[in-house]
């Protein structure tokens, strides 16, 4: 497989993957080059990917939104450590319906489990940033982020 062509499965996969574990996904804006190195978002979850493409799968948003995520799927407003860990998972179903959804096309990733960060910090170490802001109805915007090493 050639790196573009994993770049582009798993960008597909990713936003397949995540219509299909987050409900009420109203609008999927198209992907966008991922420059900056700091966040300013309150929350963000990294997943690592490991395989025929690396890097990070980030998901990131603020703590009200992901509190409404987490009363969308779970039933019941989060907040606090239940936050934390419900971000963490969401992160990692998402992550590994894309691990899922790649097998399917031929491809092989791994992914490592979830590290939740709460407040504004910095990344580095990638190639390639790519990044894909999600509306979710009645829960507001979450911002998926691929940063890539190829």
């Amino acid at each position: 497989m050639s790196s573009q062509e994993g770049v582009r499965d798993l960008v597909n996969s990713a936003v397949e993957s995540l219509s299909q574990v987050i409900p009420r996904v109203t609008q999927i804006y198209p992907p966008k080059a991922f420059q900056q190195t700091e966040t300013q978002i309150e929350m963000s979850v990294l997943i690592g990917i490991t395989g025929e493409v690396s890097g990070r799968i980030v998901l990131e948003g603020e703590s009200p939104a992901f509190s409404k995520l987490g009363e969308a799927m779970f039933g019941m407003p989060l907040e606090g450590e239940m936050l934390h860990s419900c971000v963490g998972e969401i992160a990692n179903m998402i992550a590994g319906k894309t691990s899922s959804i790649l097998f399917q096309k031929g491809h092989k990733i791994d992914i490592t489990p979830p590290t939740v960060v709460v407040g504004k910090f910095q990344m580095f170490g990638f190639e390639k940033g790519i990044s894909v802001l999600v509306h979710i109805a009645d829960v507001g915007e979450v911002n998926m982020i691929l940063l890539l090493q190829q």
